[in-house]
């Protein structure tokens, strides 16, 4: 099993969206997605949580959680979203880096944007490593 890690700084915005999308549209049999983030907040920010239930992805109940060496290393793929420096550097871990704007107090217009690009580039990754299902619901 494949484990991409989706880091930002709060994990309560654009880390949540890719793990959630990312495990919505990823062979389960393949891969899977978990987030963290290097400041966690206290909840997923609730621009993101309507952007995502328009979806049906329900983020109510997810809590950010803490990026630590030990959650790094339990993955083979680490995304990186804005956390720069702050992101532990684990050897021989794969690292991306998508530069994605931060929907923290965003209008939702935008916050749809910003949703959109994620899923965007979440399905370029599944594509790219053919961890896509067969009949993959659009």
């Amino acid at each position: 099993m494949n484990t991409v890690l989706f880091a930002c700084i709060h994990n309560a915005g654009r880390s949540q969206m890719a793990a959630a999308l990312f495990n919505r549209y990823a062979d389960t049999s393949q891969a899977r997605a978990i987030s963290a983030g290097t400041q966690p907040g206290d909840r997923v920010h609730p621009e993101v949580q309507q952007a995502m239930e328009e979806l049906g992805v329900s983020l109510s109940e997810v809590k950010p959680q803490k990026l630590t060496d030990e959650l790094a290393s339990s993955a083979q793929l680490l995304v990186t979203m804005g956390c720069g420096e702050a992101c532990p550097f684990i050897p021989g871990l794969e690292r991306d880096d998508w530069p994605l704007e931060d929907p923290k107090g965003k209008s939702v217009e935008r916050v749809r944007e910003i949703r959109n690009e994620v899923k965007q580039r979440v399905l370029e990754l599944l594509s790219a490593r053919n961890w896509l299902p067969v009949n993959l619901p659009l």
